[in-house]
């Protein structure tokens, strides 16, 4: 036991130190070459002899009480009585934990009860049934004070708000550390960046396919943002404003109030260069018709940053 005892201390000890060393290979990337491959080959063999010695005992106690059981079997033909078996450990367990009434003792609780040879016993309730109750009971008086009498601890529907609370609170430091763009709608040009257009797309799948179709057909709800025909103007200045406050008797959500002026910005360039695509079964047009700007120029938008 000494020995087993200073090796699994060894075995903490240099699992602490490796701990503490930079990142380096792990056991299961060159088990052979490993410096821990003999601790743990001789933590397999300690447990392997553990798990031997543990079946050799239990199979020696069965023969010991087999030899026992032998005896008094000899002993009870030898003296002429009827050989009654010792009850095993477990149901002098279970027994116990019950409070049940062996077999051969069942006619002092009979109650004289009978039906199509169905016995009425007075058993009583597993101890460990009654205490399991008794436990309810206390516990229930422990939560009516702590919850309901003393408020020490919040009920769920407070716990629920204290955690909204503090969710709330996180975003805001999380929004305050990061400063957001501020777009100059008279300044903003449209080009064909495809960093931003993709990122536009993004926003435009995530909150407007439902109204205007993936592709920017319109369906039912929203227009189509295709074609050449617009009903609250072209260009980008008008589209951003048309995304950023929307139209609520409409049916336009203002967008401004859930994105970021730069997720606005964003889906207002991928809705420009929807332009022209036709996907097929798009809906008519709607508004009046516009005429293209003129070529997108070459320099990106500006966009002044406030902290």
């Amino acid at each position: 036991m000494k020995k087993i005892t200073f090796l699994l201390a060894g075995l903490l000890a240099f699992t602490a130190a490796r701990a503490q060393e930079p990142a380096a290979k792990t056991f299961w990337d060159d088990p052979v070459n490993n410096p821990a491959t003999p601790i743990y080959v001789t933590a397999a063999l300690v447990f392997i002899v553990f798990l031997l010695v543990l079946t050799v005992s239990i199979m020696m106690l069965r023969a010991f009480h087999m030899l026992i059981e032998q005896t008094e079997r000899a002993k009870a033909q030898s003296m002429g009585v009827a050989y009654t078996p010792r009850p095993s450990w477990w149901s002098t367990l279970t027994q116990k934990l019950n409070d049940s009434v062996p077999v051969e003792r069942e006619q002092d609780i009979d109650m004289g009860h009978s039906f199509d040879g169905i016995r009425e016993l007075d058993n009583h309730l597993p101890p460990w049934w009654k205490w399991l109750f008794y436990g309810t009971i206390g516990w229930s008086a422990v939560y009516l004070v702590v919850f309901h009498l003393s408020s020490s601890l919040p009920l769920s529907q407070e716990e629920y708000q204290n955690e909204v609370a503090v969710a709330e609170l996180e975003k805001q430091k999380l929004l305050a550390s990061q400063p957001e763009s501020v777009i100059d709608v008279d300044k903003l040009e449209y080009t064909a960046d495809a960093g931003i257009i993709g990122k536009g797309q993004k926003v435009f799948q995530d909150n407007c396919v439902s109204c205007h179709r993936k592709d920017g057909g319109g369906n039912t709800i929203g227009p189509n943002l295709t074609d050449a025909y617009w009903l609250h103007g072209n260009g980008i200045k008008n589209v951003y404003t048309t995304v950023n406050g929307g139209f609520v008797e409409k049916g336009m959500p203002a967008w401004g109030k859930a994105l970021s002026p730069s997720e606005v910005r964003d889906v207002t360039f991928f809705v420009l260069s929807l332009q022209g695509t036709n996907p097929p079964d798009a809906k008519a047009p709607q508004g009046e018709l516009a005429k293209p700007e003129a070529s997108p120029k070459t320099d990106s938008l500006k966009v002044s940053a406030s902290l």
